[in-house]
């Protein structure tokens, strides 16, 4: 009789450590997505340029149309243009964009390809021309501007075409208007990872970091709620610099 038991409580144990390490799932079952290829698009992506026209652009102080020239399958800035803000807005993304700093090299350090990236409109990815161009480290090519310097400088030589993608989780504001979680930002620049996942301290264009659930955002002069969604905004910094292929998953 005590053998018998042993072997079913031995056979007992068998059945539930079965049961624990097997942790397959079925459900739900993910969505098919084309990705990435040859330069297009996913299938599931959002395009906000492709070289045909700037529907989904308007200037960011004004909301007028968008100025900035289109030649080919690029828009180009130059000085005066305006910076220029998606029309649609946007929380937690993944963002590709390819840009040019002019290979016309005319200034030294933050005069050279200058732009940006602003993710929710407060919060700037550097664009410059950083092939041997010495400056602040926090404000070259691949930084969070004057937060994170890259943890590699991955530019191109000046002219060349150069790629951000970037994946970016928005922050979250409680009921009150307290900010309950920060952003966060990942960056790959030309593939290769430079910002991993840092945390921002807050908005970069302000004279120290600063969150608020109503902000002024960059390059507008309205105070609005800036605690949900908001546009993605480049950035006219009196310097040529040319975009293309510009597009957006939201997360």
């Amino acid at each position: 009789m005590k053998k018998l038991i042993l072997l079913t409580i031995s056979a007992f144990t068998i059945v539930v450590a079965a049961q624990t390490v097997d942790r397959r799932a079925f459900d739900p079952v993910p969505d098919k997505v084309v990705g990435a290829i040859n330069g297009s698009a996913p299938s599931d992506a959002i395009v906000l340029f492709d070289g045909s026209n700037m529907d989904a652009w308007i200037t960011a102080e004004t909301e007028e149309a968008a100025r900035w020239e289109i030649d080919g399958d690029a828009m180009t800035v130059r000085r005066g243009m305006s910076t220029i803000k998606t029309k649609q807005a946007f929380g937690d993304i993944q963002l590709h964009l390819e840009f040019r700093p002019t290979a016309v090299i005319e200034g030294e350090g933050q005069s050279r390809g200058n732009s940006g990236v602003f993710l929710h409109s407060l919060f700037e990815v550097q664009i410059l021309d950083s092939w041997e161009n010495p400056t602040y480290v926090n404000g070259q090519a691949g930084s969070v501007y004057l937060q994170y310097p890259p943890l590699v400088n991955a530019a191109q030589e000046p002219g060349e075409w150069q790629s951000y993608d970037i994946i970016f989780k928005a922050p979250v504001y409680d009921g009150r208007g307290n900010l309950s979680e920060p952003a966060y930002l990942t960056v790959l620049h030309n593939g290769v990872l430079v910002q991993n996942h840092v945390e921002l301290k807050g908005a970069t264009y302000t004279p120290m970091p600063e969150y608020g659930m109503r902000c002024v955002p960059y390059s507008q002069e309205r105070e609005q709620d800036c605690s949900g969604k908001m546009p993605i905004t480049l950035q006219d910094h009196g310097q040529v610099v040319s975009y293309r292929n510009i597009w957006v998953r939201e997360l």
